[in-house]
């Protein structure tokens, strides 16, 4: 094995992947990925898709079902749409209400190349952003239709009534975020996420009135049935009642988020989970990028042994907020001693470390580079509070605009600032750190949004994104909607256009059957352990693995130590775990159990992407690839690839797969944020 190896010094992973990886078999003819990109000029690749894309009738459609799992952004607009278009949807989520999925909770705004600030803004600009933003380790076409169809989203959100600000001129108005030198992130009063879930829900909401979408809600997707190589159906548990349930349909479509919570703590909801992702990896679709998973530089610092999740501050706050440290380490270290305040501390004696380092940019460089610089700043010794965390100074802001423009902008992320802080931002700095937030890895898709499985879509966070290594601000938003709106509705018509004959399955087939066997039988194993260590406790272990050893800054000895870690705590998950209560009834903890044994499965793939991607790009940095001035050293001619990863058994090396990555409409450059 890899450990017992000399890799002391070591930072090329090669020699030793073949102990975590079979790298040889994916480059055999039967593993070439079709991505299936239209020809073309890429301004006209979606256009063309959609001329020669094949039609189902509507009286076809009414014969079809069609089951989405997940009622975020995507999944909501995903299953309305398709409601709307004439397919029968099967909508699921584990909340007792769509309207409570983890979409909600986005506080900053959403994308889009309207350009109404006439500030140079267009789609070849957005596109050029993302793909930058992402440090060129995305799919060229993929981003373009992305940037394409931004706008028809706000257009779409107005008519559901979303309350966008708007200036007062009439003209929505809009601000910059991380990464762009421009103004096209449009924002709701409040949370943004919220108000576009709503009118996403509100659309929903209608067809399951009409009977085109049939809402399952507290059901969590176990297991995909696949029959003759497509995906047929889904297995469910019924969270309320603890019973095991079967459906079926022409096609699945899984809109369940990203594994952020593979960390433990992390900015996204408690029930947030990477399961069906695994569930889709075990029954063939490929895992990609896991390694590109992305840590967001306002959040507020841990406080504390007892949490479940960090609190995310919009990224918003970036635009008239100042980050700083203390520019002298004896301040800093009066500050953690409670001898000094930051209020104590001049102008001339603070470091505003972003513009100091990225003038460009300032405090809008994007979140990977911006989170790196905090924690060089605090490994340096200049952090705050507990060590680990920096200042967001409104002060300038006060001063410049005054006090009521700032709380008409940022109120209600100040007011839960200072109910979780006790601390009063205008009148003295926030406290932030970076936290894991955004996975851009997830399950493999084609252009069409389509797995390795026939059948098999992956739409919004679920899949391996539209972003590359760096997600930009308020893109996730974009993504989700321009999936669920405007594109999955055409590429799944192209899909069932030939499957209009095939009839309705019967959830009795055999597959079925073992499907659901399996599931009992995985769930019986769980609840027969009976040791003495709760979900909660196992996968706090884990995130302690994953954030130490595969968090913001990763070394080969990291990864490799990271692995047998993670081994050690699959052990410890498999005759230690104790679930409380019964199987067949309400059971939180065999909720928790169920999505931690997925999380050990996800948690090891993302340190083997990792280890196998000997280069700094993006959200991953492997501290071996950095230029001499700190920043990411991409190596272009090895790994410009989607690494994507087979499933080949529970205790079977994963085959690695390699899309390669071309680019036509932009010359490929080093990312600067400095000029």
């Amino acid at each position: 094995m890899a450990q017992k190896l000399n890799i002391e010094g070591m930072i090329d992973s090669t020699p030793i992947m073949q102990d975590f990886a079979d790298i040889e078999t994916g480059n055999m003819p039967e593993y070439t990925i079709d991505s299936k990109i239209p020809e073309g000029p890429i301004a006209e690749k979606w256009t063309n898709y959609k001329a020669h894309q094949h039609l189902v009738n509507p009286a076809n459609k009414r014969n079809l079902d069609i089951i989405v799992v997940g009622t975020g952004l995507a999944g909501a607009s995903a299953a309305s749409t398709l409601g709307e278009m004439g397919f029968n949807v099967y909508n699921f989520c584990i909340q007792d209400s769509p309207r409570r999925a983890h979409s909600i909770a986005a506080q900053g705004g959403i994308n889009a190349a309207k350009n109404y600030q006439n500030d140079g803004d267009s789609v070849y600009r957005l596109f050029y952003d993302t793909v930058k933003g992402g440090d060129f380790r995305s799919r060229e076409a993929n981003v373009y239709r992305l940037a394409e169809v931004s706008n028809n989203i706000i257009d779409q959100c107005v008519q559901q009534g979303v309350p966008f600000a708007r200036e007062y001129g009439g003209l929505l108005a809009n601000r910059s975020f991380g990464g762009a030198q421009v103004s096209r992130t449009f924002y709701a009063k409040g949370q943004t996420g919220q108000q576009l879930l709503l009118g996403a829900y509100s659309s929903l909401n209608r067809q399951i009135q009409k009977g085109t979408v049939r809402s399952f809600n507290r059901r969590e997707m176990l297991d995909i049935v696949i029959i003759d190589g497509r995906a047929r159906g889904i297995i469910v548990r019924n969270l309320v009642t603890g019973e095991i349930e079967r459906y079926a349909a022409h096609a699945v479509v899984l809109a369940t988020g990203g594994y952020g919570r593979a960390f433990f703590l992390s900015t996204n909801a408690m029930g947030c989970n990477g399961s069906a992702a695994i569930q889709a990896f075990k029954k063939g679709a490929y895992l990609a990028n896991l390694a590109f998973t992305q840590i967001h530089p306002t959040c507020i610092p841990v406080h504390g042994e007892d949490q479940s999740k960090l609190t995310l501050m919009s990224e918003s706050l970036r635009n008239d907020g100042r980050i700083w440290v203390p520019a002298k380490k004896e301040d800093a270290e009066a500050i953690r001693a409670g001898k000094k305040k930051p209020t104590d501390i001049p102008d001339e004696d603070r470091d505003f470390y972003l513009e100091r380092r990225y003038p460009a940019f300032g405090n809008l460089c994007p979140r990977d580079i911006a989170s790196r610089a905090a924690k060089e700043r605090c490994d340096a010794g200049y952090g705050v509070g507990t060590g680990n965390a920096v200042y967001l100074d409104f002060k300038y802001a006060i001063d410049r605009l005054g006090e009521d423009v700032v709380r008409d902008r940022y109120g209600n992320l100040f007011d839960m600032y200072q109910m979780i802080s006790d601390d009063n931002p205008y009148e003295t700095p926030m406290m932030i750190f970076p936290a894991s937030h955004y996975t851009m890895g997830g399950i493999w898709v084609d252009y069409e949004l389509q797995t390795s499985v026939k059948g098999l879509f992956a739409i919004g966070e679920c899949n391996f994104s539209d972003h590359g290594a760096n997600r930009l601000g308020a893109s996730a938003l974009m993504q989700g909607l321009a999936d669920g709106y405007f594109v999955l509705p055409y590429t799944m018509q192209n899909y069932l256009s030939d499957q209009i004959k095939v009839p309705r399955f019967s959830t009795s087939a055999p597959e079925f059957d073992k499907a659901e066997a399996d599931v009992r039988s995985r769930i019986e194993k769980l609840m027969n352990i009976k040791g003495t260590k709760s979900p909660d406790e196992i996968h706090k272990r884990l995130g302690h693995v994953m954030w130490n050893l595969v968090g913001m800054g990763r070394t080969l000895q990291s990864l490799v130590k990271a692995v047998d870690e993670i081994e050690e705590v699959r052990k410890e998950f498999y005759t230690d775990l104790r679930i409380v209560g019964r199987a067949d009834d309400l059971n939180t903890e065999l909720e928790k159990a169920l999505r931690l044994e997925d999380f050990l499965v996800m948690a090891k793939m993302m340190a083997v992407d990792a280890l196998n991607r000997n280069e700094s790009c993006g959200a991953h940095f492997r501290e071996e690839y950095q230029t001499p001035d700190g920043e990411a050293a991409r190596r272009d001619d090895k790994y410009m690839y989607v690494s994507c990863w087979k499933y080949t058994g529970d205790n079977e090396k994963p085959i690695l797969i390699k899309e390669p990555l071309k680019y036509e409409a932009i010359q490929v450059q080093t990312r600067n944020y400095k000029s």
